[in-house]
């Protein structure tokens, strides 16, 4: 054979192995590959290894299925008392469907963008300006809902939307923040006047367990010093009567000693004058002497002026 017919040979060969290298494809992770054969769709093409025919597939759109964010320009709107505000969007969208996507709209990121404008607008219409900056999760959720719903035939899935900045005139601006003011102010007065009454109703109080421990106090002073006057008393009275026993214990002795010794009547006359001598010891001025004592009294001076002789 002819040596140019070999390399002919070999140069087609070499030209076929490489044709086919060039359309052999691996389609990664979270990626599908839209194709079309003859400028129709023929298949999707997953995650793996895949080969297109030369000349007849050809690769349409390679398509994400992650999770995507788009981040909106403000947006004016107008709520419902004619208040004038900027407003943007942050939408969070996933490819359900990559034939859907492909074929379904032209510029679907920008359809979406029209879409979430003219449906903002429509919900903030409806509100009026404080209720659109309460209500944040209520217009949130309206918009994800109606956008989901519109969204469902060019395969993408809204997960969710939020609004970003709520961007109200200037002069509006001014008045709330004076009107944040003076909330903070009078607030700041309820809260000074109510611990200002805190702490009187405390010292009230305190001044009052005060004066019921003074009370207290005072009582029980009292109670120990009368019982301490009772105690004193009583142990008065027991002195007293103690004594008079004594006495009259020694008396009664001295009586029981007299009538073991056989006393005569003299000796008792004797015992009589003593018992009157310590009754004249007295502070009485004028005594008067019993008949039966006068004549010991008289037998005593004799007694004695013998003595004395």
């Amino acid at each position: 054979m002819d040596p140019i017919a070999y390399i002919i040979i070999g140069l087609v060969a070499a030209a076929i192995i490489a044709l086919v290298f060039t359309n052999i494809r691996v389609v990664p992770q979270s990626k599908a590959y839209v194709m079309e054969r003859l400028g129709a769709y023929s298949e999707t093409w997953d995650t793996g290894l895949h080969i297109k025919v030369p000349f007849i597939d050809r690769i349409a759109k390679i398509v994400s299925l992650k999770e995507q964010v788009v981040d909106f320009d403000p947006q004016p709107v107008i709520t419902k008392d004619n208040v004038t505000m900027q407003i943007d969007t942050v939408v969070f969208y996933q490819i359900t469907d990559p034939k859907l996507y492909t074929y379904g709209v032209e510029r679907p990121i920008s359809a979406i963008e029209n879409l979430s404008a003219t449906t903002l607008r429509n919900i903030i219409g409806e509100l009026e300006l404080d209720s659109t900056l309460t209500s944040r999760d209520t217009i949130n959720a309206k918009i994800r809902v109606i956008l989901d719903e519109a969204t469902d035939p060019w395969g993408i899935k809204v997960n969710r939307v939020e609004l970003k900045n709520i961007i109200p005139p200037r002069e509006i601006q001014d008045a709330m923040e004076k009107q944040m003011k003076a909330e903070r102010e009078r607030r700041e007065a309820i809260l000074r006047a109510e611990g200002e009454k805190q702490s009187k109703i405390l010292v009230a109080e305190g001044h009052k367990e005060s004066k019921i421990l003074e009370a207290q106090a005072d009582k029980q002073s009292a109670i120990l010093a009368a019982e301490a006057v009772k105690e004193a008393k009583i142990r008065e009275a027991e002195g007293e009567a103690e004594a008079i026993a004594k006495v009259q214990q020694a008396n009664a002795e001295a009586i029981k000693m007299l009538n073991e010794a056989n006393a005569n009547e003299a000796v008792l006359k004797l015992k009589s004058l003593e018992a009157f001598a310590k009754a004249a010891d007295g502070q009485a001025t004028k005594i008067i002497i019993p008949s039966e004592l006068q004549g010991l009294a008289g037998l005593a001076e004799g007694v004695i002026e013998s003595v004395k002789k």
